[in-house]
């Protein structure tokens, strides 16, 4: 039976490089992202290789558009979940310098995304008896590195959701991915931030590049596209791209 799954963050990046390799691997998919028309362009891309594929623009931290996205997988068929890749950093400033709306807007794509995809999600996932629910993690849930204070407080929170979630539901097999360190945008931020904390982001993150450190999107999906047959596995733990 063909599995349907949710994609948020689909436009770029790990999120682009996931779509395309889910595709390869048989799923059809319902794409997520802020940026309608690097959105449609990776859904044609999905669709090219033969799979199924419907998307909504804007955040998933809006009520009505993570409920648009588990309606059209339900309509689509055989919706077995989601993965929560979208994200915001705001790379520079200490935390408590970071203008509020900046602040929120971390937390709705990180944090408010994820419990909203479970809010409508969740019911009928439960009512199916299985699914998955992945949460991509990152290392800086655990760390205090200054100039990316509000994104670390949301995937601590985020990864968080995703334990209270695999307590709550066992049925559905929810899991925290941590991709590594991965060449994408939010990388590109990093090295070129201003603020306060910038000399320290500059330090940490162009050093990443300068090692050879990095892994490219590609590579970073691939790696969850593995561990997918195997989420119960992983069930209320962190799964990292090693794991594959």
């Amino acid at each position: 039976m063909r599995k349907t799954l949710i994609l948020t963050g689909a436009s770029r990046g790990i999120g682009r490089a996931l779509a395309l390799e889910l595709a390869k691997a048989g799923y059809d998919l319902v794409l997520n992202a802020r940026s309608e028309g690097a959105l449609r362009e990776v859904g044609e891309a999905v669709r090219a290789l033969g799979v199924r594929a419907e998307w909504v623009a804007g955040s998933a931290g809006q009520a009505q558009v993570a409920e648009g996205l588990v309606q059209k997988a339900e309509a689509l068929g055989g919706f077995y979940g989601y993965i929560h890749n979208a994200g915001v950093l705001h790379p520079g400033p200490l935390v408590y310098e970071l203008a509020e709306p900046l602040f929120l807007e971390v937390l709705e794509a990180n944090l408010l995304a994820g419990y909203q995809l479970a809010r409508y999600a969740y019911p009928l996932l439960r009512k199916k008896g299985e699914g998955v629910a992945v949460y991509v993690g990152s290392g800086a849930a655990e760390s205090n590195l200054p100039g990316i204070g509000a994104y670390a407080v949301a995937k601590a929170a985020e990864e968080h959701l995703a334990r209270q979630l695999a307590a709550e539901v066992p049925e559905v097999a929810c899991f925290i991915y941590r991709p590594g360190v991965v060449e994408t945008e939010m990388q590109r931020q990093a090295r070129e931030a201003q603020g306060s904390a910038a000399p320290v982001l500059h330090r940490v993150f162009r050093g990443y590049k300068e090692e050879g450190r990095l892994l490219n999107p590609k590579e970073a999906a691939q790696a969850l596209v593995r561990l997918l047959p195997r989420a119960r596995q992983f069930h209320g733990r962190i799964a990292t791209w090693r794991d594959a």
